[in-house]
């Protein structure tokens, strides 16, 4: 290959890697964005990996050796691991007693017992809470961030509205325990610099939720951790299985420490049945979209970082629920650039609900813990990976991104003899996005013009006519439509060579079998790449439509 055509690739390669530049632990907050002891963003992309079941000991020490665990997060693109932990295991006595193998046999997991010592010798005999450690240890050799979070007080599959774990007062949830198991583990890990921040309470939920008490408690435990650890970031969850935060827009929790706290929330598509399947993904999207900025993403405005710490998917991909959520949801994800945690790590489970070995479907791994589940998947998320803006991200003006959710790719332009197509979003095409809905390269009278319908869009430089509008449409916001010269309406699509074309607006009525996720782009903002595009834009010459 030509050195001139292998230039822009090189370049590329190098500006990837400058995505993740190393971090000035610890963390702290600078308005909505999380950052590092330089002022500079630090994006939480995480893997939430369950320690909190029955056994009390990280899922998959059974499979692969844990440093082998740590290393494949960090192979995936991962920089951070939300690890579960059971308030029992360190407020309990006999069970905080207890040995790794202790903990087995008394599950009857003798099988696992045996596969342990071949693959995790030197943890099968220590107390259950420095095995924990021994994991935290592991992460932060490999450079992963950690954040510490209280799933649940017994140990066991979490969660449902009759487990007596779910709100303050329950069977096994007393508010001074639990502020006694926060003030130790806070403790036990100050001075572990990749241990970066502590989730308070998984999921509250149940019939005793009420305010009074999520104000009082909350606000207790908040102050508890960061005395007993003021280096790490407090999170904060909301009511309703961690869905609802919206009553902070009245009132705000009172503390007496700043530039520490985070909010959490969760989202999956189960939480609304089979809203996603049954009902016209445009509606259903720009519908349960604008629920989760109303019930947390409102917060970002205000200043707060909002950690949107568990969604995820059937990554077999045949859950046609799941396939549609995915697509708003990484949408919404990108316009608000928010940190994040995919459940789940783990690709099985010692023991879940009384079966042995269970798989776990939402797993990234798969059953045997070798590689990915869903290649594609782990691909497509590797766009949410690095921040797409944010202090010290870079030093250049803001500009745009044209993103299509359902790949995880942004609009490219490849060459001088290709049209426009999907391509990776790192040292992708800096747009702006004109009052006059246009899209132009950025610093150019360059746009992007609709030329018929099933024809390429194109290029151009005459850009006062309809078809070089585009004007985000239907409840989705997503679809980006244009006039053509004869009034018929096209919208962006994207053909089986991932070249993108326009086409007519799909799945506008309330048909409810129609899947409009192919001609779904988000408009972005971003300051991210610009030396590499910057480049490439005089490596590359134009096409021009006249």
């Amino acid at each position: 290959m030509r050195l001139s055509l292998l230039l822009p690739f090189v370049l590329l390669s190098l500006n990837f890697l400058s995505l993740w530049p190393s971090m000035a632990l610890p963390l702290s907050t600078n308005s909505r964005w999380i950052v590092d002891e330089n002022g500079r963003r630090v994006k939480l992309a995480c893997m939430s990996w369950a320690s909190h079941l029955e056994v009390m000991l990280a899922e998959g020490l059974n499979r692969k050796p844990l440093d082998t665990i740590s290393k494949k997060i960090v192979s995936m693109g991962f920089n951070c691991v939300r690890l579960t932990w059971p308030l029992f295991m360190v407020t309990n006595d006999s069970l905080a007693s207890l040995t790794v193998r202790q903990s087995f046999l008394n599950n009857g997991l003798t099988e696992s017992i045996a596969a342990i010592q071949v693959n995790n010798p030197s943890l099968i005999d220590l107390p259950l809470i420095q095995a924990y450690q021994a994991v935290v240890s592991s992460l932060s050799n490999n450079n992963v961030m950690v954040i510490l979070d209280n799933h649940i007080s017994k140990p066991g599959w979490c969660c449902s509205n009759s487990d007596n774990n779910g709100f303050f007062g329950d069977k096994y949830f007393d508010p001074n325990l639990w502020l006694t198991g926060l003030t130790r583990i806070a403790t036990m890990f100050n001075g572990s610099s990749y241990v970066v921040g502590m989730s308070l309470r998984n999921e509250l939920r149940g019939p005793k939720q009420n305010l009074n008490d999520w104000y009082k408690y909350m606000q207790k435990g908040a102050e508890a951790v960061h005395a007993a650890n003021p280096n790490i970031l407090v999170i904060l969850s909301g009511l309703n299985f961690d869905t609802e935060l919206s009553f902070l827009s009245n009132k705000q929790v009172q503390l007496t420490f700043t530039e520490k706290l985070v909010f959490e929330l969760h989202w999956y598509a189960f939480s609304d049945g089979q809203a996603w399947a049954e009902g016209n993904p445009n509606q259903v999207c720009g519908s349960l979209g604008g629920n989760f900025k109303r019930r947390g993403g409102f917060l970002l405005e205000q200043g707060f970082p909002l950690f949107l710490s568990e969604f995820g998917v059937d990554e077999r991909g045949t859950n046609v629920n799941d396939n549609r959520f995915l697509n708003c949801m990484f949408g919404v994800a990108a316009d608000l650039d928010l940190d994040w945690s995919l459940w789940a790590l783990q690709g099985s489970y010692y023991l879940r609900e009384g079966v042995k070995g269970m798989d776990e479907t939402y797993g990234i791994l798969g059953w045997d813990w070798c590689g990915p589940r869903n290649s594609s998947f782990l691909e497509r998320i590797s766009a949410l990976q690095s921040p797409f803006q944010g202090p010290g991200v870079s030093e250049v003006a803001q500009y745009n991104m044209v993103f299509h959710p359902s790949t995880g790719l942004c609009m490219v332009r490849k060459s001088l003899f290709e049209p426009l197509q999907l391509g990776s979003c790192v040292g992708s095409d800096h747009w702006t996005y004109t009052p006059q809905k246009t899209l132009n390269l950025k610093g150019t009278f360059i746009c992007l013009q609709a030329d018929g319908s099933g024809k390429a869009a194109k290029l151009g430089i005459i850009c006062n006519d309809s078809s070089s509008k585009w004007e985000p449409m239907s409840d989705s916001k997503m679809h980006l439509s244009s006039t053509l010269a004869n009034g018929s309406t096209v919208c962006l699509d994207v053909d089986m060579n991932n070249s993108i074309i326009t086409g007519p607006c799909k799945c506008l009525s309330r048909d409810q079998s129609c899947d409009p996720a192919n001609q779904w782009f988000k408009i972005i903002n971003s300051t991210r790449d610009e030396v590499t595009r910057e480049l490439s834009l005089k490596t590359f010459p134009l096409v021009l439509s006249t």
